[in-house]
């Protein structure tokens, strides 16, 4: 993903609502939300590298990936497709563990990432960038995650995060899907400078990227409830923000079936 805000609060009988946006060439071949076939996850598949951004377990576990953007921070050669991460801990046997064992010994084969992982009862955010990575616990509330670190305020951030936070729980889809969906560019002063130049930064600063060879392709609503059941809603578009379709799915946590 490159944008996502989400409210953790767990002990409440939604312990996570995550919404984000996918931004992605549109010719690199992407396989929509579905159960996948090989492995027992729920999610988005990039069809180049195997891997996906975005995705749930059936035993109450949701992870979520973006890419850091940040051209002082170098890519290892060889460095494996960020999108297997996603997959690795979902697979995992104990997430928290695959997460400590990450962050020690295996983050910086990768180029920069944040890795976000949830469960009813925990929230974790893996950040690999310039300064080195660093693992820890999510505080109760409202967050967001761009290409930089969690609640570093760009002005896209800071609008989609605001949609989630200002409204109530069940208006959050329409609020935030009217965040996510706006084409508006910010303005230059408002910029961040991560390496790539000024007329690339201004057209990555919407919330909703239209363009022909690159843009938002997908939006995704997230929902985990107090039983590990989660609820997946994507909405997909194509070239110049031609909407696709859309798909719901609920991958149910088979620990909590007596």
């Amino acid at each position: 993903m490159c944008l996502m805000t989400f409210h953790w609060a767990p002990g409440s009988a939604t312990p996570l609502r995550l919404a984000g946006n996918r931004d992605e060439f549109h010719a690199r071949a992407t396989a929509p939300l579905s159960a996948w076939q090989d492995l027992p996850l729920c999610g988005g598949r990039d069809l180049e590298a195997g891997g996906t951004w975005l995705a749930a377990n059936r035993r109450g576990v949701i992870a979520a990936l973006t890419n850091v953007r940040d051209t002082r921070l170098k890519t290892p050669d060889s460095a494996p497709s960020r999108g297997e991460l996603v997959a690795g801990v979902l697979t995992a046997d104990d997430p928290a563990e695959w997460l400590k064992a990450l962050a020690g010994h295996h983050a910086e084969r990768y180029a920069g990432f944040n890795l976000l992982v949830a469960t009813t009862r925990h929230c974790w955010h893996l950040h690999r960038g310039y300064e080195g990575v660093s693992l820890s616990q999510v505080a109760p509330g409202v967050h967001g995650l761009s290409n930089a670190s969690l609640n570093t305020p760009w002005p896209k951030l800071e609008a989609v995060r605001q949609a989630l936070a200002g409204n109530e729980a069940r208006h959050w889809r329409r609020h935030t899907g009217h965040a996510l969906h706006d084409p508006a560019l910010a303005e230059p002063a408002l910029l961040p400078d991560t390496g790539v130049g000024l007329a690339l930064e201004h057209q990555l600063s919407a919330a909703f990227i239209v363009g022909e060879q690159y843009g938002t392709r997908a939006t995704t609503w997230l929902t985990l409830n107090a039983l590990g059941n989660a609820t997946l809603t994507e909405q997909r578009f194509g070239p110049l923000g031609r909407f696709l379709g859309d798909t719901t799915l609920t991958a149910l946590n088979e620990r909590a079936v007596p």
